[in-house]
């Protein structure tokens, strides 16, 4: 987390304010296939290539990061359009497996339920004053094992090659995952009081 009066906290990077740079790109381009992977997992005929697409773009979630970081190329935007990439993708992804069946609601809602208790909590808290929270490891580790168990409990519930072994490693990711995600949103939390006494 950092403010105004130039505090940071664990993982913050300097960051410049270049919007075209290659990791931004990343992120927007994940975001420009949102509608493409939804479109196709909906319809029965295209389900499998639509999991495949959802999984290929989910899997791209550490690689603009990781270029940011290597190359110098982090930035202000990069820093909102990369969590915003994930949350939208993981929020549209659900719709559309739950809408197609193949991933239970009530698991769907433990992590929609938690995003927006922590965005509307985060809007409302800090609604005009000049704070920002950085994203946490533990939050991109959280997001990470639930990008991944998603996918996978997909993959097994369509009877897709191996399977029972997909539902295995999905669900087994997917309680992971689910736990950090909380861990997180307490982390976040208290963030957000810090940000408020720093304000």
């Amino acid at each position: 987390m950092h403010d105004d009066a130039g505090q940071t906290a664990e993982g913050a990077t300097p960051a410049s304010s270049r919007i075209l740079t290659l990791p931004n790109l990343i992120s927007a381009l994940r975001i420009l296939l949102i509608p493409v992977f939804v479109a196709l997992i909906v319809d029965p005929d295209t389900t499998t290539i639509g999991v495949i697409v959802f999984g290929f773009v989910v899997a791209t979630d550490w690689v603009d990061g990781l270029i940011a970081r290597r190359t110098g190329q982090v930035s202000e935007l990069g820093k909102i359009l990369d969590p915003l990439a994930d949350r939208a993708v993981i929020l549209a992804g659900l719709v559309a497996l739950v809408v197609r069946d193949v991933f239970p609601l009530w698991a769907a809602a433990l992590i929609v339920v938690r995003d927006v208790a922590i965005v509307a909590g985060a809007v409302f808290l800090l609604a005009g004053r000049r704070v920002r929270i950085d994203v946490r490891w533990v939050g991109k580790l959280a997001t990470f094992s639930l990008m991944t168990a998603i996918p996978w409990i997909a993959w097994g519930n369509l009877g897709l090659p191996l399977a029972e072994a997909a539902l295995v490693c999905g669900w087994a990711a997917f309680a992971v995952g689910i736990v950090e995600y909380y861990v997180a949103a307490w982390v976040y939390l208290q963030d957000i009081r810090g940000a408020l006494r720093s304000a």
